[in-house]
Formats: C-alpha cells, structure tokens, sequence
C-alpha cells in the first residue's frame, strides 16, 4: 500500500516589489496626513487660542470697542490688589479641596460596599448612583434651586429647615458644595469600582489564609493598591472644579455679595459682562500655573508613595 503523498502548501506568490512599495508608499502618506491634521486641528482650535489669550493679557482688550493696546505687565500688577481675585481664589480652593474630599471618600465608600456584596442590586445602584453625573449641570443647578427655595423648597417643606441658602452669604457657598457633591460623587464610585474588581485575588485569598480580617485586608492591601486610582480621581477633579462656574451662574450669579465668586466665575464676569478680555485672560493664565502646580505636586506625592514610579 503506498503512502499518501504529504504536500507542503504552496506559499502565495510575493507581490511585485513595485506593487509593494506604491502599497507602502500609500500607507505612509495616510500615516502622515493624519498626523498633519492632528496637528493642524490642534494648532487651530487649542494652540492659537491658548497664545492669543496669553498676548491678549498683556494688552488692554476690549472687543466691543476694538481697543487692543499693549500696557505690558499691569493686568497681572493689578490682580494683586484686587480683592475680588484673593476672594475668587480663597473661595475655589475651599471649594475644590471639601468637594474633592466627599467626592474621593463617598465614591471609594460606597464602591467598596457595592463590589464587597454589603448590597445586593449592583446593577441598580450603580445606574442610581452615576445617573447625576451624566445629567447636565444647567438642568441639576435648576432643580436644586427651586430644592433650595425658601418658601416651596424641599428643605422647608418637609425638614422646617427655614433658611435662605442662596441668598445667605454664610449658606450659598456650603449650599453649592452639597449639590456639587450630590451630582458628582457617582463619577468616583464607578472609577474605584473597577479598580476593586481588577485587584490580584491571589492576593486577598492568601492574606484571608493568613488571617488578615476584612478591616486589615482593606488598611493594609486594598487602599495601597487601590492608591493610582485616588490619584486620577484626585487630579481630574481639581481641574475639573478649578473650571466650576455653571452652578454658580445659575444658581448664585456670584452673590450674595461675592461670596460664591469662583476663580472660572470671575474669569466669566470680566470677559463676558466687563468685556475686559485682557484683564480675564490674565486672570486665566494665573489659574493655569496654579493648576499645573497643584497637578505636578499630586504626580510627585504619587511618585514618591510609589517608590518612584510615576
């Protein structure tokens, strides 16, 4: 009986070297095409804006009667001695570090309670819980200042709470706050929550062995590992409250007095209610090194807690 003949494929015919390099040569100039109109959007819609608005500060610039004149340094000599900027800039830093702090603690409290089964309805709370976050911000600042109406809001109907929250220079700020809080913490919770579930569970397994009990598991393994992800949620966070202004429009229009004046506010009031473009552009730029200050000093704690690794 004769052995079947064993045949090697037959490897397909190399296309024709001149073929190709017209097929590479193509496949170059798409490369390169999108990379150009990367950098030509880019450079349109972020690059000329950013230094056109660094020129205009040093310029005396108010579009609604064409006066563009160079005055050097003194929008940036005059923010020193405005009150309305040091109050501004008090009134963000109070409120971006109590926002951040409930925002980080209440998203990895309520991640850690959803991912360790301490609730049942996952599923449920999870939609429930990051619902607010995908509502618009006009829509939640309307609703929560009709909540906060002194004569047929919420807190007044059904708590007897009689206090004027917006229109009370000690309330309106802390009042912000709350709400902010209220829409935002669910953003956090579906952050923690999937860094829960992509921990080692070798990890966790040997250290229940071991007899590590649930509150030394999460002292002494989960919060260290879960330490990257706090740090992204800390730093998009505060450039995300550094740029806070919808609410405060809506809702307060800065006042009462200039007691919910926010950095991104005032920004806002000297450019579009002012039109002084130079002096807003100024104050911009100041919000824009205190930012990247505050980001480099989140990237170095983190790099350093890391042992050095970024």
């Amino acid at each position: 009986m004769t052995a079947p003949l064993t045949t090697t494929p037959a490897r397909p015919a190399a296309a024709p070297r001149g073929r190709r390099r017209r097929a590479y040569k193509g496949e170059r100039t798409l490369r390169n095409s999108v990379v150009a109109l990367i950098i030509a959007f880019n450079a349109v819609l972020l690059v000329y804006p950013i230094a056109s608005a660094f020129s205009g500060s040093f310029h005396q610039w108010n579009p609604l009667n064409g006066t563009y004149r160079w005055i050097g340094g003194d929008n940036y000599a005059e923010l020193l001695h405005d009150p309305t900027f040091w109050t501004s800039l008090t009134n963000t830093l109070y409120f971006s570090v109590v926002v951040i702090a409930a925002r980080v603690v209440l998203g990895l409290a309520l991640a850690y309670a959803i991912w360790s089964q301490v609730t049942r309805h996952k599923t449920f709370f999870r939609a429930v819980f990051y619902m607010p976050t995908v509502t618009p911000m006009v829509a939640i600042a309307y609703v929560w200042k009709m909540m906060y109406n002194p004569q047929i809001g919420i807190f007044h109907t059904f708590l007897g709470i009689d206090i004027n929250w917006l229109y009370d220079s000690t309330w309106a700020l802390p009042a912000i706050m709350f709400m902010t809080i209220w829409k935002d913490f669910g953003y956090a919770v579906i952050l923690f929550l999937s860094a829960l579930h992509s921990l080692p569970e070798d990890t966790l397994e040997a250290a229940a062995v071991d007899g590590a009990g649930s509150w030394q598991r999460l002292r002494h393994i989960i919060l260290p590992l879960l330490h990257p992800m706090t740090i992204f949620v800390v730093i998009t966070s505060l450039i995300s409250y550094a740029q806070a202004y919808v609410q405060i429009l809506i809702m307060t229009q800065g006042g009462p007095g200039k007691s919910t004046f926010l950095i991104s506010y005032i920004i806002f009031d000297e450019a579009f209610q002012q039109y002084d473009f130079g002096y807003a552009s100024a104050i911009a730029f100041v919000l824009l090194i205190i930012t990247a200050a505050l980001t480099a000093v989140s990237f170095g704690v983190s790099a350093r807690r890391s042992g050095g690794r970024a």
